[in-house]
């Protein structure tokens, strides 16, 4: 944990989580345990999985993307219960709220399950049991985002949003969004077109992982093909200077995982994001923890990472908290309470 002055401001503020992916929340202790009980076989030809500190250290040093969604992989495939569903959301909702998230956004990927024969019914139960109780006994606000795999041909998505279990968790208020992730740079957004706009006519949101290890120019066809209203990652959009003016113009949020983003090699390391550029010139942010087990923190290590590498005044962290809350997807009641658990820490910060 950082030792900046800032650093208790830092753990009381409300934050809002935009870019958390619950299966990469799957800590190696709860992936043993589930892998036991539901008989599920562990890699034996990969050291890795010998123990659990074994298994982390392997997470200090992927080479990729790909090498990292590998061992996602592993972790999804001993999912198999209601029950693990739930454990997986609730162990994070916990987890979250002790760093001072108030609001989060989380996504789950469904086709990782289906394709497995776990029905979405049973996914969307066990994260559901789990956020009603972060409601009710961490005053948690939560949506939830399904994701389309890219790798996943186009005509699989379609047929997941247009199944009856999808549209009547649409229906129940069960889902908020959509977004697309995994490997980019084979999978150019303008492929998904169709599938945005099924999302957009049954009245979902839009988001996209854009930008990560792809180009600039896939932030551009998030926006222009897809139409989405938020980019997840987005931090090659500093390629294009119009795009840049664009993003701050329109109000884009742009959904940074610092951690992350070193531990998968799209940057060396935190200072050398573009957080002071987006400052500088009005782009608005927001930081994330994407798969916190595997990347080696959860989001307050990520603000203090942010903290220590550029040194942040209160002023601009409150600028940044209050973009989050405007630009969460939660309703207006949600927000004007967030808004004031924010004014309330500003206050006692600032007479102390």
């Amino acid at each position: 944990m950082c030792k900046h002055a800032l650093h208790p401001l830092l753990a009381r503020l409300p934050k809002t989580e935009h870019h958390l992916h619950l299966e990469g929340t799957l800590e190696p202790e709860l992936l043993f345990a589930l892998a036991g009980r539901n008989g599920i076989a562990l890699p034996v030809d990969d050291a890795a999985f010998a123990d659990e500190g074994t298994l982390l250290r392997r997470y200090e040093d992927f080479a990729s993307l790909d090498d990292f969604l590998h061992y996602y992989a592993v972790g999804i495939s001993t999912l198999v219960k209601v029950e693990d569903y739930e454990a997986l959301a609730w162990a994070y909702f916990l987890r979250a709220h002790a760093d001072g998230v108030r609001h989060a956004e989380v996504f789950f990927d469904p086709q990782a399950h289906t394709s497995r024969g776990i029905g979405l019914k049973t996914v969307l139960n066990g994260i559901g049991k789990a956020r009603r109780r972060a409601e009710t006994e961490l005053g948690l606000s939560t949506l939830v985002i399904p994701c389309i795999l890219k790798p996943f041909p186009v005509p699989d998505a379609l047929a997941l949003l247009n199944s009856e279990e999808f549209k009547a968790a649409v229906k129940e208020g069960e889902v908020t969004g959509i977004g697309i992730c995994g490997s980019e740079a084979a999978y150019p957004p303008v492929l998904f077109k169709e599938v945005y706009a099924t999302a957009k006519e049954m009245g979902l949101r839009l988001t996209a992982h854009a930008g990560e290890e792809g180009p600039a120019a896939y932030v551009a066809g998030a926006l222009d093909d897809l139409g989405v209203e938020r980019v997840d990652h987005g931090i090659a959009i500093t390629g294009d200077d119009a795009l840049v003016r664009r993003a701050a113009e329109e109000k884009i949020m742009l959904t940074v995982c610092p951690l992350s983003n070193v531990r998968l090699r799209c940057v060396k390391q935190v200072k050398d994001l573009p957080f002071r550029r987006f400052l500088d010139e009005g782009v608005r942010f927001s930081i994330n923890s994407d798969d916190p087990a595997y990347f080696g923190g959860y989001i307050l290590d990520n603000y203090c990472a942010v903290q220590e590498s550029f040194d942040l005044t209160v002023k601009e962290w409150e600028k940044v908290i209050r973009d989050n809350i405007d630009s969460s997807w939660c309703s207006d009641k949600r927000k004007a309470e967030l808004l004031t658990m924010l004014d309330d820490v500003l206050n006692e910060w600032n007479s102390s």
